[in-house]
């Protein structure tokens, strides 16, 4: 394996960070994003918005001509349960934060993934991730009915492939059953990442899909993987750090406040 530096290792520093079990993920999909420079980009299930930002951060970092939707009822399901107070505020912090900085070319759809199927045609979209309602049935139904709106080549992401939280956990049972029929390409750290690409000619090249894809040597693989759960470490101690920082701060500066006020009385 040559020397594998992409962006995420040079310049990325997360503008959104939130508790996620995509958080193992988010060097990858931002790597992902400038190595296929989708025109189209669709993810079902947002809920805080922590993978989705992270691909709307790169488009804007690499300045990538992509649409973006996000689709979720933020109302949360039975392996993500929420108050409708609490979905209500989810819902408002995403908003808020797409119009701050991704208005223009990224959407935020409140529906069901079904009632937005139709807005999309068939061999349109270049990304597609799916991290909706776990079970083996769902998993499989939006995998089934999306399928066909990704382009020939296109990339589909699915999450949470080795998560057996739950009885009706299904990702990984689904990923077991369709990962040989595709080229594809998982990560098991976290909760687990599949790639798929879908069959047919794509004008996406570049040095991670041909280790993804195209290498031949097993290590290779296992080198990427373990790459993206080095730089995934990095990035979280980096924001580990920045907060540690930002606490002593904070803490120095009301300690000045308590002095100033303590020399007036």
């Amino acid at each position: 394996m040559s020397i594998y530096l992409p962006p995420s290792t040079r310049h990325f520093e997360p503008k959104w960070s939130k508790m996620s079990a995509w958080i193992d993920h988010v060097p990858f999909g931002y790597d992902l994003i400038e190595a296929i420079r989708p025109k189209l980009l669709v993810e079902l299930g947002t809920h805080k918005g922590v993978s989705y930002f992270t691909f709307c951060q790169s488009i804007k970092d690499h300045d990538i001509d992509t649409t973006c939707y996000a689709v979720d009822t933020w109302e949360g399901d039975d392996h993500a349960t929420l108050t409708e107070a609490y979905a209500k505020s989810d819902y408002q912090m995403v908003h808020r934060h797409n119009q701050q900085h991704y208005r223009g070319f990224s959407y935020l759809m409140r529906m069901l993934f079904s009632e937005a199927l139709k807005t999309f045609a068939d061999d349109s979209i270049d990304l597609l991730h799916i991290d909706g309602y776990h079970t083996y049935e769902a998993v499989t139904d939006d995998f089934n009915n999306w399928y066909p709106k990704v382009k020939p080549g296109g990339i589909i992401l699915l999450h949470d492939i080795v998560a057996r939280i739950s009885s009706n956990f299904g990702v990984w049972k689904f990923w077991e059953e369709i990962s040989d029929k595709y080229d594809s390409f998982a990560f098991a750290n976290g909760f687990g990442l599949g790639v798929i690409r879908k069959p047919g000619k794509s004008v996406a090249k570049g040095e991670l899909l041909d280790l993804m894809f195209d290498s031949k040597k097993a290590e290779e693989k296992e080198k990427l993987r373990a790459f993206y759960v080095h730089v995934a470490k990095k990035i979280d101690l980096q924001r580990h750090a920045r907060f540690i920082e930002l606490t002593r701060e904070k803490s120095i500066l009301n300690r000045a406040v308590d002095f100033l006020k303590l020399k007036k009385t």
